[in-house]
């Protein structure tokens, strides 16, 4: 009994197969893209595009040809996929340069892309391309009601590739990697010099050179622990009234004392 609703899934897929390749078969395009338009209302949108491109041929020249065209774009968009969508906005672009859709199209070609948006952790060549396809649509329509949303959306882009650095220099802290994740943390600040985060990446910097310079070999140590108080001191300068600032100030404090100790044990060692 527990096979009976697959089953039932089956005939039901199997039949509107059937239907399908039933009106293929029909000679008459204009029949044809009629059905397809009601199955795009409908929003079964697998079937409208099935019938959308086989008609696609006869109406290429003809005044239906932009609308049809139009809504075969929005089917491959509304079956989520995104990828195929682009390139249909995009075609629809260069075939119709000229339509009073071409604002609402060329918005949804950026806002493919960011449909395409990964989560943070892996590759972002998708959301770097949203960002710059959605300021281009900025720049190039700046009386345009989407723009507010575009901007939105670039912002919600920055802050994944914010959150994708962040963890990859936090993920050089983790594994003791102290020197490159003070590099990481300092390339993250300056990608994102505005970020609320501003100050926490900066006392990250300070934690990560702190603990590459404990580690370094004596020699080393005194320029290591330096370099970590002009990072202290610029700390305080940036971000003044920071509630991290007495982190950063304890880390200045350590280093000073670290250099004197080291200075200290210097002027014992006989010639």
């Amino acid at each position: 009994m527990r096979f009976i609703p697959v089953l039932i899934f089956l005939i039901i897929l199997g039949g509107c197969s059937k239907s399908i390749n039933k009106i293929l078969k029909k000679p008459d395009p204009e029949y044809k893209l009629r059905i397809a338009e009601q199955y795009f209302v409908k929003k079964q949108y697998n079937k409208a595009q099935v019938l959308f491109e086989d008609v696609m041929p006869y109406y290429k020249t003809r005044p239906e040809f932009s609308d049809l065209y139009y809504k075969y774009a929005y089917c491959a968009y509304y079956q989520a996929d995104y990828m195929n969508a682009e390139n249909l906005f995009k075609s629809f672009l260069e075939i119709f340069p000229n339509s009073p859709r071409s604002e609402e199209i060329d918005y949804m070609r950026a806002y493919s892309y960011y449909k395409q948006s990964p989560k943070p952790e892996l590759d972002q060549t998708n959301t770097i391309k949203a960002i710059g396809m959605m300021q281009t649509f900025i720049n190039t329509h700046p009386g345009s009601a989407r723009n507010k949303e575009a901007s939105a959306i670039i912002d919600i882009c920055r802050s994944k590739l914010e959150t994708k650095d962040y963890k990859s220099a936090q993920l050089y802290y983790d594994m003791g990697q102290f020197r490159a994740a003070g590099v990481a943390f300092a390339a993250l600040l300056n990608s994102f010099p505005e970020s609320a985060m501003g100050d926490e990446y900066k006392l990250m910097i300070i934690k990560s050179y702190y603990r590459y310079a404990e580690l370094s070999v004596e020699e080393k140590k005194p320029e290591r622990f330096e370099h970590v108080i002009d990072e202290c001191q610029d700390f305080v300068d940036r971000f003044p009234e920071s509630k991290l600032r007495k982190d950063a100030e304890d880390y200045l404090n350590l280093s000073q004392s670290q250099i004197k100790k080291l200075s200290n044990e210097q002027v014992k060692t006989p010639a």
